[in-house]
């Protein structure tokens, strides 16, 4: 199994260990909490939004955050247009970034925020295309109100039109944002002709290497590639991606999405959801009747996010994940719909980098909500010392599974 999700460089707590050990405003920011919001607003937010983000869906996150492992119980800021007085919360939704506290995220007992973890890796926030930059200030205000010092945008589009529209509200408060860390991931331009693209990436003798392997494959059966959409397509096709992806690596590891309830109720809501308002796919490559690879695509906009691939481990040698992402690339290219795909995956990715050559720019950015504030440089003290201290545990740990390995 070859999973292509980047997970975020923070270990999450449990909602209820957090809460047990913490006041209740610590847990929701003293801001909205997630589930509290109109799905009906979110929906017209997320189709009216200035940048795509598949991640920051309603009907995605809100089953992540009702049962999802370490990922319930997150709260929002929310920004309203024609806001009045008498009822702060009148006026159409148009702005939303799901959040969490500093301690929740990393431990650290400072007043900022920090964007929500969604499974995917990707934070952008919805702004309303017509409102940007003022959903942006009124997102950063409602932060400084509930006496916020700084928030943090984990895995957020550097380039993108969101992270545009916040830098401008920074700069009419004469504040500059800060770069904690940034990569580059892959992405598809899918506007290009598939056969050009993919002859142009591998090159013409590594595409005939693909093709005999797939020639073998065809031995066991017939290949055949699949696209569920309908929910009730959507909904048997997930529960071959689950088995698979629980066959593999991840399943070993106890971490595939199967082997754990809140996970698994969680995708199990989302997929269908989502597949009624065209949203999401299952894509599954069969060899006769046998399943030897599937994923999961969503869809915003003209943008898909490839969230997750698992395969059969027994076909390895005809290079399942490959083969099924060669016939996705073909898929999305063929889909005048969409402009470009997110692989959403770990930057310099073994199987995805040198199918897709395109390249998105991902960070995690610190914005600063008050002028010389003594927490932005505590915070980035603290966060340094934090990401140097798992970068040598990293190491000891993968010297010592090396080790594990060679012995066995």
């Amino acid at each position: 199994m070859v999973d292509i999700v980047n997970w975020a460089p923070v270990r999450r707590s449990s909602a209820r260990g957090f809460a047990a050990r913490t006041p209740q405003t610590a847990t929701r920011c003293d801001a909205s909490a997630l589930a509290s919001i109109s799905i009906d607003q979110w929906r017209t937010l997320a189709d009216r939004a200035v940048e795509p983000n598949a991640y920051n869906l309603a009907d995605w996150e809100l089953p992540l955050d009702a049962t999802a492992r370490d990922r319930t119980n997150a709260s929002a800021l929310t920004a309203r247009a024609d806001v009045s007085s008498a009822n702060p919360d009148a006026g159409a939704l148009i702005g939303l970034i799901p959040v969490i506290s500093a301690w929740r995220a990393y431990r650290i007992p400072l007043p900022v925020l920090v964007s929500a973890d969604p499974y995917g890796t990707l934070s952008t926030p919805l702004l309303d295309r017509d409102f940007p930059n003022e959903a942006a200030a009124m997102l950063l205000r409602k932060a400084r109100a509930i006496g916020r010092h700084a928030l943090i945008l984990r895995n957020v589009a550097l380039d993108g039109a969101a992270m545009k529209a916040l830098t401008a509200a920074l700069d009419h408060d004469g504040i500059r944002p800060h770069l904690l860390q940034t990569q580059v991931r892959a992405c598809l331009d899918a506007t290009q002709d598939a056969d050009d693209l993919l002859r142009d990436a591998l090159g013409v003798k590594k595409l005939k290497e693909l093709r005999r392997q797939r020639n073998r494959l065809a031995e066991q059966g017939e290949v055949s590639f699949q696209v569920a959409r309908a929910p009730g397509d959507v909904v048997p096709a997930l529960e071959t991606f689950l088995e698979l992806e629980a066959s593999g690596w991840k399943g070993k590891r106890g971490t595939a999405l199967l082997q754990h309830d809140g996970d698994a109720a969680f995708i199990r809501r989302a997929g269908p959801s989502l597949a009624e308002r065209g949203q999401c796919e299952i894509v599954t490559l069969r060899a006769g009747t046998t399943p030897v690879a599937a994923a999961i695509v969503l869809r915003h906009q003209d943008r898909a996010f490839y969230f997750k691939l698992g395969v059969d481990e027994n076909f390895a040698k005809f290079s399942p994940g490959v083969q099924l992402t060669l016939d996705l690339t073909r898929h999305l290219c063929a889909d005048t719909t969409i402009a470009t795909a997110d692989s959403t995956a770990a930057p310099d990715h073994p199987m995805i980098n040198p199918i897709w050559r395109g390249r998105l720019a991902i960070g995690d950015v610190l914005i600063p909500l008050r002028r010389r504030s003594h927490v932005v440089p505590l915070a980035r003290a603290a966060l340094a010392l934090r990401q140097s201290i798992r970068e040598s545990a990293r190491r000891v740990a993968h010297i010592i599974r090396k080790r594990r390995e060679r012995n066995t």
